[in-house]
């Protein structure tokens, strides 16, 4: 009876962890304040993020995030596409959240639509200077399996 006790609280304690740090990176990526600045080809004062030491820190490593995939017309294949910490009618794009809840991704391969939360794993790379892009991407991604495997 104890090793089952044993093993159950491995497992939930395995799951709790994992689970903790796929939303601590999106929890961390919300650290951000904005600073107005003149934009020379708008004609006007944008918000620019100002990313958290912590927001810094993770920049150019591999990080990984669970989240949405966003159905987004004009992107070029399921190789790249806008992945967003929540579900398409609660995100960004949707008014239901803000900017650093979304980020661009490109894959290492095609990733098929699905409705379902997934967990990716990519190069963070950070974006405080072209408004035509989101503030955040990764890199390379690919699906992180279930059982923690590619």
């Amino acid at each position: 009876m104890q090793i089952k006790y044993l093993i159950l609280m491995t497992v939930l304690v395995s799951t709790f962890f994992q689970v903790s740090a796929q939303e601590t990176t999106w929890k961390t990526l919300a650290k951000i304040t904005y600073t107005k600045q003149y934009d020379e080809l708008m004609g006007f004062k944008v918000d620019v993020p100002v990313f958290s030491e912590d927001i810094k820190a993770l920049e150019g490593k591999v990080i990984e995030v669970k989240g949405y995939i966003i159905p987004v017309e004009g992107y070029k294949s399921h190789k790249e596409f806008i992945f967003s910490a929540f579900p398409y009618t609660m995100c960004f794009f949707c008014g239901g959240a803000g900017p650093e809840s979304v980020m661009d991704v490109f894959a290492k391969n095609a990733v098929e639509y699905s409705a379902e939360q997934i967990t990716l794993r990519g190069k963070l790379e950070l974006n405080a200077t072209d408004i035509n892009r989101l503030m955040y991407s990764i890199h390379d991604a690919e699906i992180v399996e279930e059982n923690g495997t590619n």
